[in-house]
């Protein structure tokens, strides 16, 4: 049996972060559980965040930059508004 390997996915959503609003054919970019794959999900989290699509408080944002590249990425979710971060299995 292949090894599983956890991947990251990072969606725009609705505010109250509903499946629904997340869509798989817009944030289609999977991120795998490296550190440079983690650099990459930061850079695209701060994208959308400049572009004003996604909103983090201030103060919120060094500890959400820690989680994604050295904690849990799905964790920051929690102080993103209009975005997500799911992890997914692969095998």
């Amino acid at each position: 049996m292949a090894k599983s390997v956890k991947v990251f996915v990072f969606f725009n959503c609705d505010e109250h972060k509903s499946e629904e609003s997340m869509n798989i054919f817009y944030n289609r970019a999977i991120y795998k559980d490296t550190k440079t794959s983690r650099k990459a999900l930061w850079k695209k989290v701060k994208e959308e965040y400049l572009a004003d699509r996604i909103k983090i408080a201030q103060e919120d944002f060094p500890e959400v930059e820690t989680m994604i590249t050295e904690g849990d990425p799905v964790e920051a979710s929690n102080l993103i508004r209009f975005g997500a971060i799911k992890a997914f299995e692969c095998f």
